[in-house]
C-alpha cells in the first residue's frame, strides 16, 4: 500500500506543479503580448500531463531518491510548460529557457565529471544552430527557430552524455526520439493540412525526448 501511496502523493503534487506551469505561461505570454487559449487542452493539458509524469517518475524513483525525484520534478515542470507553450503560441520563453539552463548547469556542477553537462548542452547547441543555418541555406525557409537551439542546448546540459552501462548516451537517446517524433508528427500535419510548408512546432517533441530520456536516466 505505502508504495502505492507515495506514486499517487507526487503525482497529486505534480497536478499542482502543473497548473502553476499554466499559471507562469499565462502570466509570461502576456509580458510578451500574447493573449492565451482557454481551450481544454490549453487549461487542463499541464496539470494532466505533470500529475502523470510525477507518478511515473515516483514509481520509478521511489521515496529513497527523494531529493533526485524534487530536482528531477522541477524540471519536468519547465519541460511540459515548455511543450504546451510552444504549441499554442510557437515560441519557447527566454524568460523560462535561460532560468532552466542555469538550473541545470547548477546541478550539473555537483555531477563528475563537473564539466560534462557544460560541453555537453555547448556541443548539441552549436550542432543545431549550424542545422539552422544549414536548412535556412538548403530549403530557403525557417527549418529550426532559435528557440530549438536554445532548447537542445538545455536539453545538453540537463542530460548529459554519461548514461547507463551499456546504453547510448541520454543526449543522444533524447534528440533520437525527439527527432522521430517530430518528423512523424510533420509528416502528419503535411498530409492533414495538404501542405509540407506549414507551420510546424518542433520544440514540444525535443522536450518529449528530454522527458522519456530523463526519466531514464539512473
Amino acid at each position: 500500500m505505502t508504495s502505492l501511496l507515495f506514486p499517487v502523493g507526487w503525482a497529486v503534487l505534480g497536478a499542482g506543479a502543473g497548473w502553476l506551469a499554466r499559471w507562469g505561461s499565462v502570466e509570461l505570454g502576456r509580458l510578451e503580448g500574447l493573449e492565451p487559449g482557454f481551450k481544454p487542452w490549453q487549461v487542463y493539458g499541464p496539470p494532466v500531463l505533470c500529475a502523470a509524469l510525477f507518478g511515473a517518475f515516483a514509481a520509478h524513483l521511489e521515496v529513497a531518491h527523494l531529493l533526485v525525484l524534487a530536482e528531477r520534478g522541477v524540471f519536468v515542470a519547465v519541460l511540459v510548460q515548455m511543450i504546451f507553450f510552444d504549441l499554442e503560441h510557437r515560441l519557447i520563453l527566454d524568460r523560462v529557457m535561460f532560468p532552466a539552463m542555469a538550473a541545470a548547469l547548477l546541478v550539473s556542477l555537483f555531477h563528475q565529471p563537473w564539466w560534462e553537462g557544460l560541453a555537453t548542452g555547448l556541443g548539441i547547441g552549436a550542432l543545431f544552430w549550424v542545422l539552422e543555418i544549414a536548412g535556412e541555406a538548403l530549403f530557403k525557409a525557417e527549418v529550426l527557430g532559435f528557440g530549438d537551439v536554445k532548447l537542445a542546448a538545455f536539453m545538453g546540459v540537463l542530460l548529459g552524455w554519461e548514461g547507463a552501462p551499456g546504453s547510448a548516451p541520454p543526449i543522444v537517446n533524447a534528440i533520437f526520439l525527439g527527432v522521430l517524433l517530430g518528423a512523424l508528427a510533420a509528416i502528419g500535419v503535411g498530409i492533414w493540412r495538404r501542405s509540407m510548408k506549414a507551420t510546424f512546432a518542433y520544440g514540444p517533441y525535443l522536450a518529449a525526448g528530454a522527458l522519456v530520456a530523463l526519466y531514464q536516466l539512473p
